[in-house]
C-alpha cells in the first residue's frame, strides 16, 4: 500500500514539474531528446523532465543603447556617435538556433554598421541629415539579424559629439555664411532701388510737365521743413539764355 503512494506521489510531482506557464509576451522552444520540435505558448505547456526542455524567449521590444563610437567622416573629421537601437524577436526558433546570444550579436552588428554607415557620409550630413542616416543603419541592420529571427524596427542617433576646435570652426563658418547672405540680400536691394529710379527717371523723361510736378513737389517738401536756407534748384533750360548772354 505504502508503495503504490509513493508512485503516485511521484507520478503527481512529476506532472506539476512538468507544468510551465508563459506570459503573452513569451515563448517556449521546445527540444526532445535535444531536437527542435516546436514553439509553445503563451498559456499553460507541458515540459516531460529529462526528455523535453524548454528555453523561454520575450518577445517585447528591446532598447539597445549602442556605446559611442569613434568615427572619421569622409571629409576627414573625427566625431563621436552613440545611437539607441529597437528590435525584438519574431521568430523565436531562429534565435535560439541559429545564434548563441541575440541580444550581444544585435549589440555588436549595431556597432559596426554604425561605425560603416556614419564614415561614408561627410560631417554637415551627420548634422542634417540624421532620418536618412538613421533609416540607412536600420535597413542594414534588419537585413543582417533577419536570419537571427530578430526584426530592427528602428534605430536613432542620439549624440554627436566634436571637439572645441571643430565648434570654433563650424561656428566662424556659420558666421561666415550669414555675412555672405547678408551681403547679397543687400546687394539685391541695392540693384532694385537702382532699378526703381532708373524706371522713375524714365517716366518723368517722357513727359517734361511731370519732372516740373516733381520741382514742385520738391519745394513744397522743403518749404515744410524748419530751416532758414532754401536751395532752389533751376533747370537748365532756364539758366541758358543767361549763361549765352554772358558769352556774348
Amino acid at each position: 500500500m505504502s508503495f503504490a503512494i509513493v508512485v503516485v506521489a511521484l507520478i503527481v510531482m512529476l506532472l506539476f514539474s512538468a507544468i510551465r506557464v508563459l506570459n503573452e509576451y513569451e515563448r517556449g522552444v521546445l527540444f526532445t531528446l535535444g531536437r527542435f520540435t516546436g514553439i509553445k505558448g503563451p498559456g499553460i505547456i507541458f515540459v516531460w523532465p529529462v526528455i523535453q526542455r524548454m528555453i523561454k524567449t520575450d518577445l517585447r521590444v528591446v532598447v539597445l543603447d549602442v556605446p559611442k563610437q569613434d568615427i572619421i567622416s569622409r571629409d576627414n573629421v573625427s566625431v563621436k556617435v552613440n545611437a539607441v537601437v529597437y528590435f525584438r524577436i519574431v521568430d523565436p526558433g531562429k534565435a535560439i538556433i541559429q545564434v548563441a546570444s541575440p541580444f550581444e550579436a544585435t549589440s555588436q552588428l549595431a556597432q559596426t554598421t554604425l561605425r560603416s554607415v556614419l564614415g561614408q557620409h561627410e560631417m554637415d550630413d551627420l548634422l542634417s541629415q540624421r532620418e536618412k542616416l538613421n533609416a540607412d543603419i536600420q535597413r542594414i541592420l534588419d537585413q543582417n539579424t533577419e536570419a537571427w529571427g530578430i526584426k530592427v524596427t528602428n534605430v536613432e542617433i542620439k549624440h554627436v559629439d566634436l571637439d572645441e576646435s571643430m565648434v570654433r570652426a563650424m561656428a566662424k563658418q556659420a558666421e561666415a555664411e550669414r555675412t555672405r547672405r547678408a551681403k547679397i540680400i543687400h546687394a539685391e536691394g541695392e540693384s532694385q532701388a537702382a532699378q526703381t529710379l532708373v524706371n522713375a527717371a524714365q517716366a518723368l523723361a517722357r513727359d517734361p510737365r511731370a519732372l516740373q510736378l516733381r520741382y514742385l513737389q520738391t519745394l513744397a517738401d522743403i518749404s515744410s521743413e524748419k530751416t532758414t536756407v532754401i536751395v532752389f534748384p533751376l533747370p537748365l533750360d532756364l539758366i541758358k539764355p543767361l549763361l549765352d548772354m554772358r558769352t556774348e
